[in-house]
């Protein structure tokens, strides 16, 4: 079922954050903390520094009504560079590739995609964009290319 959550974008402290969001809301991670050690190696993505290995990759927390917050760091050595204002993230999980691709264009129109619309290594269709008013969002569609594609 599609659903909307908050991501946010921390420097290096994500797991502190969470860790505090988890003590006022309670619940517990969902999936536990990927790490961007997890990341499989590939020719795509440059070596990752020692220091940013042990760094959340993602964390998602239930809150209220079924809402997710969820987060990552965004190390400088990915080429991320957090600041208030660019560390929050509508997260939309639309139901089909096909609603995905057409709020993605319609979102996209006048602004800047950061990441095109691909499938990525943990399974789902994946982007992200800042649209022509600057907020940030990103698609993820659990729906799978069918094998008659």
């Amino acid at each position: 079922m599609a659903n909307v959550s908050t991501y946010l974008n921390f420097q290096r402290n994500t797991e502190e954050a969470f860790n505090f969001y988890r003590s006022v809301f309670g619940g517990e991670f969902t999936g536990g903390i990927s790490r961007f050690s997890d990341i499989p190696p590939s020719e795509n993505n440059p070596p990752l520094p020692d220091e940013d290995k042990s760094l959340v990759m993602h964390v998602a927390l239930p809150i209220l009504g079924g809402h997710l917050l969820m987060g990552t760091d965004a190390p400088e050595s990915m080429g991320f560079r957090v600041n208030f204002g660019n560390n929050v993230y509508i997260s939309l999980h639309p139901d089909t590739r096909e609603e995905t691709k057409r709020l993605f264009d319609a979102l996209s129109e006048g602004g800047k995609v950061e990441m095109e619309l691909q499938d990525m290594f943990w399974g789902d269709y994946y982007g992200s964009l800042k649209d022509k008013f600057g907020v940030q969002w990103m698609f993820n569609c659990e729906e799978k290319i069918s094998k008659a594609e």
